[in-house]
């Protein structure tokens, strides 16, 4: 419920801006904001205004051109180019995920790089690859109207013998979703295993067993980057839980304040999740951050809950508790040591360690530990008509040595 009081005037933009982002909000809500999820295969690729195309269903479709008297020339969509002639095949390239696949600003639509073809007669190549392919995808017809409707190669260049230009027109897969390039989210700000460029990875686009988190994981850290000069696109996420009893969610941190992340100063997103209620299946948390302009980013970070949690203070609490019964002991324990020596000293008269507490309690233990020892003779003992042993034998030596040295002295011993 927004409440509004008239006893403040009310800016109209921000107000307007604020109606936007709530009903933006709602509607991502109700409808289900579609999220950009990297496809299953490396056949796609990013137009110059960042739309996905998926040309998964093309991978392996031949392409055949028999323009040339010595060779026939073969593409196979995402896989490989060979030349072939009665002396066999020639390859010049391979298609695989570390190939270039991207977007062209020429005459075509887009371009593929197909490296590590045959090493014969091109072991000296400047690029060390063997053989390669470049083929340029035009998106409809060929220019000279050479082939219309289901595609075929329009022209083929060798710029020597070690590498050939391809010219193949096709009917392209439609643009999908408005990818927002540039932009990561991992569990480290060098990271990137749920969301890399833009594109949620495969395992948190929807709630799996495999990357799900354990019960007594409560807190997990997120860190967001984006291109510095685009991070301002970047708006607030937003939560969805399923089922949505029994697990209870926060989120904090500069990521979740909305604050832009650029790959110098990423960003954090902390979430807080507690177990409310046991379950036997995954809870999913499903994250959404709206960017400007662009497709959302969505992923699903699935919990485990096999028990039921406590708040997260009641360790922190039992804590302080025990914090301020340890210093009200020591406390307590330095006052009674202070009083007990200042007691000795200016009442019993006692100086040293004896006028320490408990040293009595201590000496007797070492006492008895050590199997009695030699004990002494107390001042207030003199009188006493039992005396041990060792103060006799104390006595009769220092009346021995009180009688040499009186000796000594007489005979004038050194």
């Amino acid at each position: 419920m927004l409440i509004l009081s008239m006893r403040y005037p009310v800016d109209a933009n921000a107000m307007h801006g604020l109606l936007i982002t709530t009903v933006a909000a709602v509607i991502l809500q109700a409808l289900g904001a579609a999220s950009v999820v990297v496809p299953s295969t490396s056949c796609y690729v990013l137009d110059n205004s960042s739309y996905i195309h998926d040309f998964s269903s093309w991978i392996g479709h031949n392409f055949e051109y028999e323009g040339n008297e010595k060779a026939d020339l073969a593409v196979r969509f995402c896989k490989d180019v060979e030349a072939r002639s009665n002396m066999g095949y020639v390859d010049f390239g391979r298609f695989d995920r570390f190939n270039h696949f991207a977007a062209s600003s020429g005459r075509s639509n887009f371009v593929q790089e197909y490296y590590n073809g045959d090493l014969v007669k091109c072991e000296e190549s400047y690029d060390k690859l063997g053989r390669t392919a470049q083929v340029n995808i035009i998106c409809g017809d060929c220019p000279n109207g050479q082939c219309k409707g289901g595609g075929c190669i329009c022209n083929i260049k060798y710029e020597s013998t070690c590498r050939v230009l391809v010219d193949l027109a096709m009917q392209c897969e439609k643009p999908g979703l408005r990818v927002f390039e540039g932009f990561t989210v991992g569990f480290h700000p060098r990271s990137w295993e749920i969301v890399y460029n833009g594109m949620t990875q495969l395992g948190y686009d929807k709630a799996n067993n495999e990357f799900s988190f354990r019960t007594e994981q409560m807190h997990v850290t997120l860190y967001m980057t984006s291109i510095a000069s685009l991070s301002g696109l970047v708006r607030k996420p937003t939560i969805k839980i399923s089922p949505e009893e029994g697990l209870e969610v926060r989120l904090s941190g500069s990521g979740a304040n909305g604050s832009p992340p650029t790959t110098l100063s990423p960003t954090m997103v902390l979430l807080d999740w507690r177990c409310e209620k046991a379950c036997d299946t995954l809870y999913e948390v499903e994250i959404t951050i709206p960017i400007e302009n662009y497709d959302p980013i969505q992923f699903t970070l699935a919990k485990r809950c096999e028990y039921r949690q406590g708040e997260g203070g009641e360790s922190t609490r039992g804590w302080a508790i025990f914090g301020i019964i340890s210093c009200v002991f020591i406390v307590g324990f330095t006052l009674f040591c202070c009083g007990g020596f200042v007691y000795k000293t200016q009442v019993e008269s006692q100086r040293g360690l004896d006028a320490l507490p408990g040293m009595s309690i201590i000496s007797a233990c070492l006492e008895t530990v050590s199997g009695g020892g030699h004990s002494y003779a107390r001042p207030e003992d003199g009188n006493s008509p039992f005396v041990n042993q060792a103060s006799w034998e104390r006595q009769s030596t220092s009346s021995t040595q009180g009688s040499l040295k009186t000796g000594d002295r007489t005979y004038g011993s050194i």
